[in-house]
This record gives C-alpha cells, structure tokens and sequence, in this order.
C-alpha cells in the first residue's frame, strides 16, 4: 500500500462502505461532498521497529539506492535510513536530509488558497474567471477555487513527457513560465465539478490565483505564510535554482551504461504544484500545525478533509482527493495523506487524523518512469499502520 493517487483511489473505492452514489450534476455545479466522519481515535496496530526496518533493507536494490523514514505520535515513533546517499559517499541518508518533495507541493499550495479564503480575499466557489479576467477562453464554464483544489475543474496541462528519461536529459533545465504548464486550447475534459482527475494543472492554476489575488509571487507566500512562521529550516522553494541546498541524497536513473544523476533539474515546470524542496522533520511539522488548525482555520480546514462524492476521470471508482490531501483506508484506520515523486525522489507523508500515527519519509528511486510506487515505499505504509 502506498500514498501515490492511483493506488489511493483503487484502495478507496474497494474499501469504503456506505457511500452514497449520486447522478452526476450538471455543468457548473459545486460537488456533493463526502463529509469526513468524526469518530473514535482510531484503534493502531502497536509500531513494530522490527518491521520498519525490515521494510528499507537491503538498498540498493533494482528499485531504490536509498530511504530515510521518520514516525511519530502518541502511539509510538521510529526513524531510520538504509542504502546510500551517493556513489561517493556510501552511508545511508542523513535524518535531515532534504529532497525533492514533487506534489507534496500541493499541500502548501491548498493551505496557501484556503488561508485567502478565511481572509475574505477569495470566494471558493465563484468563478477564478472573475479573479483570473482573459486567462481562461471564454468557451469555457465557469470553475471555482474549490474545484481546482478538488482536481475537479476539467483543465487540461499541456502534455510533455517529464518522467522519460530521454525527454527529462534533453530538458531538464528548461525555464517555464508560471501558466505556460496549461493546454487551454483543448475544451474542458468534462464539466467542471462533475468528475475527479489528478494532475498538476489544476495547483497551476491556483499558483496564478494566488498571486492575482495577493500581488506577491507565489514562493513569496508560501515562504511568508506557511514556511517562515513554522519555521520549517530546511524547506525551500527553489524557482528557477538547479540544486537542492544543505544535505541531501542524490538521485539516479538506472541506465544501460550505469546510474546516471538526476539530482540537479530546473523544477519551474512543476512550480506550484511539485517543485519544493523539504526535509522529513519540516513536513511533520507542518502536518501537526495544519491538522490541529494553526495553519488554516476550522471552517476552511474542513476542505481539507472533505472528498468530493463524484467519479474518477476514466476510472469505476470515486474521488479519493480532498483539497490538497488523498484519503485512503487501512483496515479500520484512516489516513489522510499526499504523496509525491521527481526523478530520483519518491515520497510520502501522512497522518491520521488525530495525528497520533504520522509517517514522512523519502525514497531515492532508480526508475523515473514507473506507474507504481516502489516496493519499498509500500513495505514503510505498511509497516507504519
């Protein structure tokens, strides 16, 4: 089991019960939503080192060259790393390591436009076209905040291949300019609201709202809002910057001629919705501060732990996305989480809603293009709850 939002979905729609399976709404309806059920503590399993560990043994292996793994809570917590950092230095990663979060992203980004919200500078549920005037063809119907924090808006990005090698050698310092990653000369997938489609494009989108509204670049307001007064240390936001500053693993590509680093890479084509840079230590911190409410306040928050009751795009099961998280069920426990990959770095964190079982970690992978999370990513779920 594992964060990443396919294998999410299929979880959901196999293990929830009770759902209530509604007609599709018209165009330019808001979702129904799925309220998230407040219950008892969830009942854990008692955290097992021994199954943690086994779970990042043997690195490198044919998946991964590396993992760091960090739990905590009141129901118990464990830390620990395997395989190598790099080629040259072969020791495991260091616990404060930091790493390309991808679409862990998401998550300031939804706090940031939840927090905008809250202060009355932003309707979730009117039209961005009306914040966002001659950005969008005025072919198209009318999308909200909510649905692109839902992934519910219908807009498409524009299609590149990033995660194949060949493409991401030949272009991975390329600039992109914030909005550039949208297609707007394709109509909408399908009418805004009525279906779920994960991708960057609808947080590309928000990153432009976001600074429509505020007048501040978007790495301005996450850095004021969210990574300042946390201050999350070894988090940053790198625009246009190559590196990844202060300690960190590198990443590979397995080749036919041997590893080949992907560490350095332009992230502006991810932007708002992949592009930070964290550490395990500053995403469970923001974690803590976002579910007990210091980050978004509790009107707005819910949105965070609300799952639109609509389809998955080309898929039989329903949404598993809330704004900015992904809810998913093992066994009897909930987990609200977000996962996240760039070439070299697959990466997880998640929560249970009282926070008293909380999982960050990050594993080096040695194959960009794979549809599925590594085995060992699955193994530290597992392990974990």
């Amino acid at each position: 089991m594992s964060f990443s939002p396919r294998t999410a979905a299929v979880v959901l729609s196999l293990t929830l019960t009770g759902a209530v399976v509604a007609p599709l709404p018209p165009a330019n309806a808001a979702p129904v939503l799925q309220q998230a059920i407040r219950s008892e503590p969830p009942v854990l399993p008692p955290l097992s080192p021994a199954a943690l560990s086994a779970a990042i043994a043997g690195l490198p292996d044919g998946e991964a060259s590396g993992a760091l793994v960090q739990v905590r809570g009141a129901a118990g917590g464990w830390s620990g790393s395997s395989g190598i950092s790099s080629v040259r230095a072969q020791h495991p990663p260091a616990p404060d390591s930091r790493f390309r979060i991808g679409s862990m992203t998401k998550v300031f980004t939804a706090i940031v436009t939840l927090q905008l919200a809250a202060e009355h500078r932003l309707d979730l549920d009117a039209p961005i076209q009306q914040y966002l005037p001659g950005l969008l063809p005025a072919s198209y119907a009318a999308i909200t905040a909510r649905q692109l924090l839902t992934w519910t808006s219908g807009l498409n990005g524009v299609e590149v291949p990033a995660k194949t090698p060949d493409w991401y050698f030949a272009h991975r310092f390329d600039h992109w300019t914030p909005g550039s990653q949208l297609d707007l000369t394709k109509p909408l997938a399908f009418p805004p609201g009525s279906q779920q489609r994960y991708g960057n494009v609808d947080y590309i989108a928000a990153g432009l709202l976001i600074e429509r509204i505020t007048g501040h670049s978007w790495a301005d307001e996450v850095t004021r809002r969210i990574i300042r007064p946390l201050r999350l240390t070894g988090t940053s936001v790198p625009g246009d910057d190559i590196r990844i500053p202060g300690p960190h693993a590198h990443g590979y590509e397995a080749t036919p001629d041997g590893w080949r680093d992907v560490t350095l890479a332009n992230p502006s084509l991810q932007w708002s919705a992949a592009s930070i840079i964290s550490t395990a230590d500053d995403l469970d911190r923001l974690m803590v501060a976002l579910f007990r409410g210091r980050l978004v306040p509790q009107p707005q928050l819910e949105a965070m732990f609300t799952v639109p009751d609509v389809p998955m795009y080309g898929s039989p099961g329903r949404a598993a996305y809330s704004a900015g998280l992904t809810r998913f069920q093992l066994g009897d426990v909930t987990v609200w989480a977000k996962s996240g990959d760039r070439p070299g770095y697959n990466n997880g964190m998640g929560a249970t809603r009282d926070l008293s079982r909380r999982l960050v970690y990050s594993v080096n992978t040695l194959h960009m293009g794979g549809a599925d999370q590594p085995q060992v990513a699955q193994r530290i779920v597992l392990a974990t709850f």
